[in-house]
């Protein structure tokens, strides 16, 4: 296998930015972010993947004094140690560890009660794909670590209020039409109920390129296998690189007002076809791609020692999936001048604690009784999301390759 410049081929080939998107940003509110992170303590829940170690990664410059890291992950954690430690223009601050634990576990709250209080807290920890809803056992613990954990996270916090806290959305959130994007929705109506007791951000943004799980990082474990790569045909996406993930959430986390949901300024020429990454991807790596009718076919090319590589490619046909994504909707509030490339949704729908509660208490009576059909979920996020439109096939991502 060839060796593969990760980052250049997403500078060329995904978001075809040679920079940053965020470089222009970060440099004009330079100042505010040293201000607000440099000395502080600083607390990340789910820091192991990939938005949260880019967010590590962005914030480390700006010299904070201490830094918790938490992650069920513990592999991640690890990776997470090492990358840092081996960069030159990155350094972990003294007062640094790393916790393997969940943060609705009652030693993420002993964690928290000896180290913090926290002058940040940023939490990444959620469910983020459309195949974690293929049933009512999976859709009850999206919802349960998106809404209802993200909730007692809040309630919790509320005895030490961080300066800034900050949780990530996504996309989805914007006329969702899948169970995660809607889980997201709620998740942003409650933190943004508390959004009137301490400081409180999020972002919607795009696709991740080659983050952890993503289709395009599969193709990465599929070369190495030697098994063939398999894309929708039909599907677009906004990407922005790792390193962006993680400077839009610095920024949204640090430079955001109480309530304000960020969003990256990318134009409808910016979304990209995910076939259309596959040819450069093959040629990096050496390979000419040869496309097959079936996933079968595919399967049993890939066995032969051809110079070509097997690929299957098909039209999306899975619950939940759109064609293309939104980052806000014709009734939110919008602020596309403070900042060169980020947009702020300014007036997204708040509820109150509670009203929340309600919802919340809802949710959990559903969930406890013992058998629970994903249609009857599907509803009752319908009432409590008027627009919400699941598109159900039948077909989920766990019966493709």
């Amino acid at each position: 296998m060839h060796y593969f410049d990760l980052e250049s081929f997403i500078k060329q080939h995904v978001t075809r930015r040679s920079d940053s998107l965020l470089s222009r940003d970060i440099h004009d509110f330079n100042d505010d972010l040293s201000k607000e992170i440099k000395g502080k303590k600083v607390l990340v829940i789910g820091g192991a993947g990939t938005i949260g170690s880019s967010f590590i990664r962005a914030l480390l410059p700006f010299g904070p004094s201490k830094l918790v890291v938490v992650d069920i992950n513990e592999n991640g954690l690890t990776e997470l140690v090492r990358d840092c430690r081996s960069r030159t223009n990155v350094s972990l601050p003294a007062d640094f560890k790393s916790y393997p634990v969940n943060f609705s576990d009652k030693v993420f709250y002993k964690i928290f009660r000896k180290e913090g209080p926290f002058d940040i807290v940023a939490n990444f920890a959620a469910h983020k794909h459309v195949r974690s809803e293929k049933d009512a056992f999976s859709i009850e613990a999206m919802i349960d670590n998106n809404v209802i954990k993200a909730k007692e996270l809040l309630d919790f916090l509320l005895e030490n209020p961080p300066s800034h806290f900050f949780c990530v959305s996504t996309d989805k959130a914007a006329n969702p039409v899948n169970i995660m994007g809607a889980s997201k929705k709620l998740m942003e109506e409650v933190i943004l109920a508390y959004s009137g007791k301490m400081k409180i951000t999020t972002a919607r943004f795009a696709n991740v390129a080659f983050s952890n799980g993503s289709l395009l990082a599969g193709f990465i474990e599929r070369l190495a296998k030697h098994q063939p790569l398999s894309c929708p045909s039909d599907v677009k996406r906004f990407f922005v690189s790792p390193q962006e993930s993680g400077e839009i959430c610095l920024c949204a986390c640090i430079l955001g007002e109480s309530g304000n949901i960020f969003f990256p300024k990318l134009a409808e020429s910016d979304l990209l076809n995910f076939a259309d990454i596959v040819p450069p991807f093959l040629d990096a790596m050496g390979f000419k791609m040869k496309t097959y009718p079936s996933e079968e076919s595919a399967k049993n090319a890939a066995e032969t020692n051809d110079e070509s590589y097997p690929v299957y490619f098909f039209e999306s046909n899975t619950s939940g999936e759109k064609l293309y994504e939104e980052f806000y909707t014709d009734e939110e509030e919008l602020d596309l001048e403070k900042f060169h490339n980020l947009g702020i949704v300014k007036n997204a729908k708040a509820r109150n604690v509670n009203e929340l509660n309600a919802l919340v208490n809802e949710i959990k009576q559903l969930f406890s009784r013992n058998e629970v059909g994903k249609t009857e979920v599907v509803e009752l996020l319908r009432s409590m999301l008027p627009g919400f439109q699941h598109i159900e096939t039948g077909l989920n991502l766990d019966q493709k390759m």
